[in-house]
């Protein structure tokens, strides 16, 4: 059976089928990077991170490619109230979203394109949409017309009827039409800014990704995904430049995780109920936050609250109890089965995979695939209720759990905490491997560290380490 997926642009299941057989393209809209990110950032992270692993698992060969937004209002906005450059802000925080998500067992995307080193593909496209009659120069900036791309309003399943009521045309803007969205700004006093054929300036919010989609994956794609408040105005107007530039479809898939909630209230500054993921891991297991949020199904709403974190965590606890027992056991075990009751443990283990994959070929059901590592550790607690239970059975348990768990990017097996006096020696050993021009093997000592929650910082005073 194929993998259906759930598409945002015909609000149905349809097959999932590659453009190239096996290969999936496959473009994330990452974030923009003016601030420590919050558990809302968090969420797309995980959800498509973890439909990356299934992918992968399946057998296609994945090109995940996610961005960053280094500059926008926001990030302008930072530099001023905090006397620092854009770049330097926004590189800041892109080391600070990648420790978070690394703490959530997020792996890299395979490229990380950055909106100011993607700036002559930017002018170049939006060149190419004016020269179609697509966009146009006013005043210094440059509108696309929206009305001349028939498709408009398609994704978030919307007419351009209804979108126009309310629709207007701010103080300094030149638009044609109050639906014209902005493509290239043109430059204002203080702000950071690139040359252009229509004068210095920076580029709109939207074009970005088109522009990175283009470069990196091609015309048209067979993956584009983000939060479900992406959807629109960003997702529509990437659809809008894109396929008024290609005369084809952008992607064939658009998949969008839904909301989430503190306390059943929508989460907001100005309530103060922000969650900011390095904050989260310091009182919780990184993986009992993934775990929590496979939770859902990534189209729904999501409520975080301490209650609900603290049963996801019991629940992951009773998993990783039955995984040590497991271990525990296995010292103590031998092959003393028939091959009857082999075989028929053996078939056992086989249903419960061929269970998990149906559930998560069914658009990434991961709510229902937990649910079927809970049937595994039950059926596994009933062989572990059998003094004489097999070796090899006791062993296909514990391969089952990994390979899962693996899947969804979890893991049950304890790290051990490094002492102080631990971590000292190692970064001692880094330095003497600097010293003597080992850099790969103080690059390894420092990713091992890494990968067991300590980060480095190298400091002219000499080098500080943290735990997150």
């Amino acid at each position: 059976m194929a993998i259906q997926v759930y598409n945002t642009l015909n609000r149905k299941k349809e097959p999932f089928k590659t453009i190239e057989e096996n290969k999936v393209k496959m473009y994330v809209c990452g974030p923009t990077v003016y601030n420590y990110i919050h558990i809302g950032n968090a969420r797309p992270a995980v959800v498509f991170d973890t439909i990356r692993r299934y992918l992968e698992y399946r057998g296609y060969d994945v090109l995940y490619v996610s961005n960053f937004t280094d500059v926008d209002d926001r990030l302008i906005k930072a530099s001023i109230e905090q006397g620092d450059s854009v770049l330097n802000i926004a590189e800041r925080f892109i080391n600070a979203y990648k420790e978070d998500v690394n703490a959530l067992n997020v792996r890299e995307a395979d490229l990380h394109p950055r909106a100011t080193e993607t700036m002559p593909e930017i002018i170049a496209f939006i060149q190419k949409l004016i020269d179609k009659g697509y966009a146009y120069e006013a005043g210094g900036d440059v509108y696309f017309r929206t009305r001349k791309f028939q498709g408009y309003g398609k994704l978030s399943h919307q007419s351009i009827d209804e979108l126009k009521v309310g629709a207007r045309i701010d103080v300094g803007e030149h638009k044609e039409d109050p639906l014209d969205f902005t493509l290239w700004k043109a430059a204002k006093p203080g702000e950071i800014t690139w040359e252009s054929p229509w004068g210095v300036g920076r580029p709109g919010w939207h074009i970005e990704c088109s522009a990175m989609v283009e470069k990196y994956l091609g015309d048209t794609i067979d993956i584009h995904a983000g939060g479900q408040d992406l959807t629109f105005p960003h997702h529509e107007n990437e659809i809008a430049q894109s396929e008024a530039l290609h005369d084809d479809m952008m992607a064939n898939y658009w998949l969008h995780n839904g909301y989430i909630k503190i306390n059943n209230e929508k989460m907001s500054k100005s309530i103060g109920n922000v969650i900011l993921v390095h904050e989260l891991v310091k009182k919780y297991d990184p993986n009992v936050v993934r775990f929590f949020i496979q939770t859902v199904h990534y189209r729904h709403p999501i409520n975080f609250n301490d209650e609900l974190l603290s049963s996801a965590e019991q629940a992951y606890d009773r998993l990783r109890t039955t995984y040590y027992n497991l271990l525990h056991r296995l010292q103590h075990s031998a092959d003393l089965l028939e091959t009857d009751e082999r075989n028929a443990w053996m078939e056992t283990i086989k249903g419960l995979k061929d269970r998990f994959i149906a559930e998560m070929d069914d658009d990434f059901n991961t709510a229902n695939g937990i649910s079927v590592l809970f049937d595994a550790s039950r059926e596994a607690n009933k062989l572990l209720q059998d003094k004489n239970s097999s070796k090899e059975i006791l062993e296909a348990y514990l391969a089952l759990l990994d390979e899962l768990t693996g899947v969804l990017g979890l893991s049950l097996a304890k790290q051990e905490e490094l002492l102080d006096e631990d971590i000292e020696n190692l970064i001692s050993q880094r330095e003497d491997a600097r010293k003597t021009r080992r850099f790969d093997v103080a690059d390894q000592i420092r990713d091992d560290l890494k990968d067991k929650g300590i980060v480095l910082e190298d400091t002219p005073q000499g080098v500080r380490w943290k735990r997150v």
